[in-house]
């Protein structure tokens, strides 16, 4: 995966399939420690011992739609390239939690990606059922980005609706930038 962006609407996806209710996403840049801390969270089917064990395996996937699962091996081999580390926490009937570190300042971090867009892609293309809590901060503060408080503002209507889409993109653009969340 060329983005930590992509990165995060593949493992989000995932929580989405595995029936979570609530995703939470956390990101964490801190400039002393250089490191950016990319968290997934949600309360869905989650794992059997079993199946945690074979997850950083490429050639295991649950989907029958494919052979492969190059997700979290993916995740893992750039977090742990780029100077940092990997953790994947899961209980079966609770949920998971995957969490990756890059360093901020390493050469092999990939590049942030674009953010806004992708956070907005896949609040549009969630269930009305599913909750998305996105936190963001930074040596300059937080943001934080909640779909149910999103929803009520609102008053329901579409974040596929283009207009909603467009408005949202641009206003989790000037919080990022507000706190100076890193671009590139």
């Amino acid at each position: 995966m060329k983005t930590l962006s992509y990165h995060i609407l593949d493992i989000t996806e995932n929580c989405s399939r595995a029936n979570a209710t609530v995703i939470k996403l956390d990101i964490t840049e801190n400039q002393s420690s250089d490191t950016y801390c990319i968290q997934i969270e949600d309360n869905g089917d989650g794992m059997s011992e079993e199946m945690l064990k074979k997850v950083h395996d490429p050639f295991f996937t649950s989907r029958t739609t494919r052979k492969v699962g190059l997700g979290i091996p993916l995740f893992r081999q750039n977090a742990l390239q780029a100077g940092g580390d990997f953790s994947i926490d899961s209980k079966l009937n609770k949920g998971t939690v995957v969490k990756a570190i890059f360093g901020l300042s390493n050469i092999d971090r990939p590049p942030v990606g674009d953010l806004p867009d992708t956070i907005v892609w896949l609040i549009a293309s969630f269930d009305k059922d599913i909750r998305f809590v996105y936190t963001h901060r930074t040596d300059s503060g937080e943001y934080i980005f909640d779909t149910d408080q999103i929803r009520e503002a609102l008053d329901n209507i579409s974040f596929s609706h283009p207009e909603i889409k467009s408005m949202l993109k641009e206003m989790i653009k000037e919080n990022l930038e507000e706190i100076k969340a890193t671009k590139n």
